[in-house]
């Protein structure tokens, strides 16, 4: 008669052993359940990326500076993201690790320069998870009056709208806070159902959109937003900038997956290339099928505006129902991802209050106090919403451009690497299936350089402390500056924080 192992053990699949193994040549146990395929991979990228929560988000926003030439924005960021994302996907298959960026910058550089892109990016993270969740606003109310719980104009730039976003956002990231303390297979099903829910959902508004369309594809070549035509677009390519991020969260989830070496660098690029294709599409529907271009409801109401007008509301409630699902999600896993950037640096010992944030329940593998962390700085930063509607537009474009510097403080050393001729152009070195890593071959130090630049550029664009855009009513010097004050004030208590812990190493007597 055969024992059975106890209901608490898990039984590991095939290749979790190597997967283990290969994870302890980085100098770290297997202390996160590994219990995530190729799909979940594929879903944790797509539901960061959510092209229905944040191309609703700021649809509005895109077309109000640049009219309908805002489309053209969305290629070329598509375009720009796409370099940065093979470099990435060359990283995720030699460095399988949680806390992707965080890991990367520190192995391409020094350890220093490592924690503070580290650092850049989960407060980013934390930024995104609030601003995802304020996205709620642009679509419940129009669902249902009754959810504007404070009453009045549920317009996300009026006080009303901006108060009701606060209070919605915070009941949201309780229920994710919820889902992130359960088992991980409950957080990665709750994912990938999600993901499917909103592919669906946005291939079907995509094509009732294009059966709907008023007009033809050559009002995009018009810009009729505000400002100069260069202007306009380089304030519409907010919407793409934001819509296009959080492609590497399949690298964060590489502890959690099976084979990552070979999975997260092709799920990288695929959740990238799928979103980009259909958000692309949603930007054109909704332009095409607008009633009006000039009756102004397209540059403050949006996306949600054209479907409740062109498909009727019992059809555009219904689709927007399927974007509410996909803004959830796309908390959820943005959530996730950030607090495995907390995990991680807190697993080194980089962070305060390490030992509690780098715990991993046995029962769950889950990380409870880096949740926990990540809800709550979150829900407090939503809660700047009640100080001014300002606040809506300051956090959504912060977190952008953290993400992006981030990001090129991972390009940039790499550059490096590849100009000293450290990087490898191919590799003997196989995957899990024991085919060689996914490499970029001689192409690798061309699209390093364009991804660098590309990257640079975009997050200058982003910070430029634009009055009409981030300080429209005027009076609020510290909203048009949000975006440099933030990003100094993170860069500077990371430099505080990292001067007195060394200042306490070099203090400690050796035992």
């Amino acid at each position: 008669m055969t024992a059975t192992a106890p209901s608490d053990v898990r039984p590991e699949p095939p290749g979790s052993g190597q997967d283990s193994a290969a994870l302890a040549g980085f100098g770290y146990r297997q202390e996160l359940h590994r219990s995530m395929g190729r799909y979940a991979s594929f879903a944790a990228g797509f539901s960061f990326i959510s092209v229905l929560t944040t191309v609703f988000q700021f649809f509005a926003f895109g077309f109000s500076f640049g009219g309908a030439a805002f489309f053209w924005t969305w290629p070329a960021v598509l375009a720009g993201q796409l370099l940065v994302a093979a470099c990435f996907a060359e990283l995720a298959a030699r460095y399988p690790l949680s806390g992707a960026i965080y890991q990367w910058s520190t192995r391409l550089s020094t350890p220093a320069f490592g924690w503070f892109a580290g650092w850049i990016m989960v407060i980013g993270q934390i930024v995104v998870v609030a601003a995802a969740a304020l996205a709620l606003q642009v679509v419940l109310p129009a669902t249902w009056s009754g959810f504007q719980l404070v009453g009045g104009d549920p317009a996300p730039t009026t006080s009303t709208g901006a108060a009701n976003a606060a209070l919605l956002a915070v009941i949201l990231l309780v229920l994710t806070t919820a889902v992130n303390l359960l088992d991980n297979r409950v957080m990665s099903a709750v994912n990938r159902i999600g993901v499917t829910a909103e592919i669906i959902g946005a291939v079907l508004i995509v094509v009732l959109l294009f059966t709907h369309s008023e007009r033809g594809a050559g009002v995009t070549l018009h810009t009729g937003g505000q400002g100069g035509a260069i202007g306009a677009l380089l304030v519409g390519s907010f919407t793409a900038a934001y819509v296009l991020i959080g492609f590497d969260s399949a690298g964060e989830l590489s502890e959690e997956t099976h084979a990552p070496r070979r999975t997260a660098p092709r799920t990288i690029l695929l959740a990238l290339a799928a979103a980009g294709a259909l958000g692309g599409l949603l930007l054109l529907g909704g332009i095409l099928a607008a009633p009006s271009l000039t009756d102004g409801r397209l540059a403050t109401e949006g996306l949600s505006y054209v479907l409740t007008s062109s498909l009727g509301d019992g059809v555009g409630k219904a689709l927007l129902a399927d974007v509410v699902v996909a803004i959830a999600v796309a908390t959820l896993a943005i959530q996730t991802a950030g607090s495995r950037m907390l995990f991680s640096m807190a697993r080194d010992g980089e962070l305060p209050f390490s030992r509690g944030l780098s715990k991993v329940s046995p029962r769950t593998g889950m990380p409870a106090a880096t949740a926990l962390t990540v809800g709550i700085a979150a829900a407090a930063l939503g809660l700047l919403n009640l100080a001014s509607p300002e606040a809506f537009l300051a956090i959504g474009t912060t977190c952008i451009a953290m993400l992006y510097l981030a990001y090129a403080m991972v390009t940039g050393p790499m550059l490096l690497r590849r100009l000293r001729g450290e990087w490898p152009r191919t590799t003997a070195e196989p995957d899990e299936t024991g085919r060689p890593l996914f490499s970029l071959g001689r192409w690798g130090l061309p699209i390093n350089v364009l991804a660098l630049t590309y990257g640079l550029l975009m997050t200058v664009n982003l910070a430029w402390p634009r009055a009409s855009v981030y300080d429209p009513s005027g009076g609020h010097w510290y909203f048009q500056w949000f975006t440099v004050l933030f990003l100094g004030a993170t860069v500077g208590l990371g430099a505080v924080y990292r001067v007195r812990r060394a200042r306490r190493v070099h203090s400690t007597p050796e035992q």
